[in-house]
C-alpha cells in the first residue's frame, strides 16, 4: 500500500503495524510537535463496490466511539479525516507499544502479580467504557497494548457500539469480532452486552495465566461448539501454583450464561483486588476460602455478588466461642451486631431464656443502628462461629457493597421487629 509523505498536516515516517481495519504508521504532528500513530484504511476494502461504504463507516467508527472516551488506559484519539482516496485516524503513539499476545505463550508468561494487575486495570477500563455506553466487542490480546513502563492501554474500537438514549441497552449485533475471544452469545449472533467484553477479558486472563486457550479447537466449527457447549479445563490442569481464588474468578467470568457472569467490570476488579491478598499471603488462602464457603450459603448473603462477600469478610471480625460462653451481656453498651455462621445461641432476658438463634440468624441489630445498652444476654449453646460487624468496619468496603449491605440489614431488622411484635401480641391475647 503506497502512502504519501503527508496525510493532511501529518508527516508519515514509517510503518509500525498492520491490522484487520488498516495499516498503522508512525507520524509527526508539526502543530502539536509530537509523534502520533496514523491508522490508514486499506484501499482494497474501500474500493469494493459492495462493501466499501460499510467498511468506511466501520473504520471511522473507531474515531467516533473512542473519541468520546478519556481514560489513561485507553489509546487517545486525536483526529480523523480523508486526503484524496485515503481515510485515516490519528491517535496517541504508545511508546514500546507491544501487545499482550507474546505473553500468552507458556514459555513467555508474565509474573503472576503482573497478570492480575493487567487484568485488574482492563476490568476497570471496561467498567468505565460500559458506564459511558460503549461496548468494545473485540477485546483480545492484540488490542491491548503493553507499554514500556508495563502499563496497559486498550485500543481498536473499530467495531465498538455506542448505546444511545434512543436505543435499547441490549442489541443483536450479528457475528462480529474475533472468534477465539467471542462469548457464547456473540458466536450465536444473539444479544450482546457489556458482559460480552468481560467474557473476552476472561479468555485473555486464562491465556496469560496458562499460556493456553481455554478452548483448544483444531477447526472453526469445533471452536464454536466448545465456546457454546463445553467447559474450559481448570487452571490447575496447567499450573499447580495458582491460588484457588483465581480459579473461581476465571470460572465466574467464563460462565456460558451472561446472567451468571460478573455484572460489571468493577465487580471483577474487586475480586482481583482481593486476589492480591492471596498472592501476598498464600498461607491464609485455605482459611479465607473456608470463611467464604461458610457464609455464602447463609440466607443473609443470598443475592450478594462474590466480590462483595469477600469485601465483608475482610471488613468484619471473625469470632469463636465455646459452649456456655457469654457473647454479649444485658446492659453492656456496644455498636456491633452479629451474624451466626455456625452453631446455636440462647437468648436470655432478666435471667430467663426467651429464645434460640441458629446459623444464618442475626442479633444485636438495634445496637448497630444506635449505640445503646444491650437488652438481652446471648450465650453460646454449643461451639459457635460469628461475624462481628460494626459501622466503622463496613465503611472500609466499597460504596456499592455498603449500600447492598445496608439494604439487606434493614430488611432483616424489619423482619425481626415484625416477628417480635407478633410474639408480643400473641402473649397479650393469651
Amino acid at each position: 500500500m503506497d502512502i504519501p509523505e503527508k496525510l493532511g498536516k501529518y508527516e508519515i515516517i514509517e510503518k509500525i503495524g498492520h491490522g484487520n481495519m488498516g495499516v498503522v504508521y508512525k507520524g509527526y504532528d508539526p502543530f502539536a510537535d509530537r509523534d502520533v500513530a496514523v491508522k490508514v484504511a486499506l484501499s482494497d476494502f474501500l474500493e469494493n463496490k459492495e462493501s466499501g461504504e460499510h467498511y468506511r463507516k466501520m473504520f471511522f467508527n473507531e474515531a467516533h466511539t473512542a473519541g468520546t472516551l478519556r481514560h489513561p488506559n485507553i489509546v487517545e484519539i486525536f483526529d480523523a479525516g480523508t486526503d484524496d482516496e485515503y481515510c485515516y485516524i490519528v491517535m496517541e503513539l504508545v511508546k514500546g507499544g507491544a501487545t499482550l499476545k507474546p505473553f500468552c505463550n507458556p514459555q513467555n508468561l508474565l509474573p503472576l502479580k503482573k497478570v492480575v494487575e493487567i487484568v485488574f486495570k482492563c476490568a476497570k477500563v471496561l467498567d468505565y467504557t460500559h458506564r459511558n455506553g460503549v461496548i468494545h466487542r473485540d477485546i483480545k490480546p492484540t488490542n491491548i497494548l503493553f507499554t514500556e513502563d508495563q502499563d496497559v492501554k486498550i485500543a481498536d474500537f473499530g467495531i465498538a457500539h455506542i448505546i444511545t438514549a434512543d436505543s435499547s441497552n441490549t442489541l443483536p449485533m450479528g457475528f462480529i469480532g474475533s472468534p477465539r475471544y467471542m462469548s457464547p452469545e456473540q458466536v450465536q449472533e444473539d444479544i450482546v452486552t457489556n458482559q460480552t467484553d468481560l467474557y473476552s477479558l476472561g479468555i485473555i486472563m486464562y491465556e496469560l495465566l496458562t499460556g493456553r486457550h481455554p478452548f483448544p479447537a483444531d477447526s472453526f466449527s469445533r471452536l464454536i461448539y466448545m465456546i457454546i457447549h463445553e467447559q474450559h479445563a481448570p487452571l490447575c490442569t496447567y499450573r499447580k501454583d495458582l491460588p484457588d481464588i483465581l480459579e473461581q474468578i476465571t470460572r465466574h467470568v467464563l460462565q456460558k450464561n451472561p446472567e451468571k457472569r460478573y455484572k460489571m467490570g468493577l465487580n471483577l476488579a474487586a475480586d482481583l483486588r482481593i486476589s492480591f491478598d492471596h498472592l501476598e499471603q498464600p498461607a491464609q488462602d485455605v482459611e479465607a476460602q473456608e470463611k467464604f464457603n461458610s457464609i455464602k450459603k447463609l440466607e443473609f448473603f443470598t443475592g450478594f455478588p462474590e466480590s462483595e462477600i469477600w469485601e465483608i469478610i475482610h471488613a468484619c471480625n471473625w469470632q469463636k466461642f465455646d459452649t456456655g460462653a457469654q457473647i454479649i451481656v444485658e446492659g453492656d453498651i456496644d455498636d456491633s451486631f452479629y451474624i451466626i455462621v455456625a452453631g446455636e445461641v440462647d437468648v436470655y432476658k432478666d435471667g430467663a431464656r426467651i429464645g434460640n438463634l441458629q446459623a444464618g440468624d442475626c442479633f444485636g441489630e438495634m445496637n448497630y443502628l444506635s449505640k445503646a445498652k444491650r437488652t438481652a444476654t446471648i450465650l453460646a449453646r454449643n461451639n459457635v462461629e460469628l461475624m462481628k460487624i460494626n459501622a466503622t468496619l463496613i465503611e472500609q468496603a466499597s460504596l456499592e457493597c455498603q449500600l447492598h449491605f445496608s439494604r439487606v440489614f434493614m430488611q432483616t431488622l424489619v423482619k425481626r421487629l415484625s416477628t417480635t411484635t407478633a410474639m408480643y401480641v400473641s402473649r397479650q391475647d393469651d
